[in-house]
């Protein structure tokens, strides 16, 4: 909850940010933390299918935007899910046609990260275009007749 109020850009609702509070109890949790360990980035994700996890939720203190810490959990997570055998991430974020400023930052983080617009839907209503992005994660193996140089 203490993050999330540092951005009301992106969380400035807060039955919304109760959600995220409460699914943060029962989903799988990425943190990151500063030199006096105090978390400064949480990372959510659900894991619907085994080659499948979606990014829940990622946010990172105000004081410590432009540090990397975005990156570092997605990396760190996208590094578990291929040990894992997961082979699609996915996010959810507010589509391109809705005009606001602080998501059209968002899906270029997404974009920049290797994520792929799939649909927009109005998953969440009307007037809240749900962007669905997806990042294909490599898994390494090589197709049979093909070799490694």
């Amino acid at each position: 909850a203490r993050l999330l109020v540092t951005v009301p850009e992106w969380f400035g609702r807060p039955e919304s940010n109760a959600e995220y509070v409460e699914a943060a109890r029962t989903k799988e949790t990425w943190t990151v933390r500063d030199a006096s360990d105090v978390v400064v980035g949480v990372t959510l994700v659900d894991r619907h299918f085994p080659s499948a996890a979606e990014v829940h939720l990622i946010v990172v203190e105000r004081a410590a935007h432009g540090a990397g810490i975005g990156t570092a959990m997605l990396s760190a997570l996208e590094a578990d899910a291929r040990a894992r055998g997961v082979r699609l991430l996915e996010v959810k974020t507010l589509g391109a046609s809705h005009p606001d400023p602080a998501y059209a930052r968002t899906r270029h983080f997404y974009e920049k990260q290797g994520f792929l617009p799939l649909e927009e839907t109005e998953l969440w209503g009307e007037g809240t275009p749900c962007l669905i992005m997806v990042k294909p994660l490599p898994t390494g193996r090589i197709h049979e007749g093909a070799e490694r140089r």
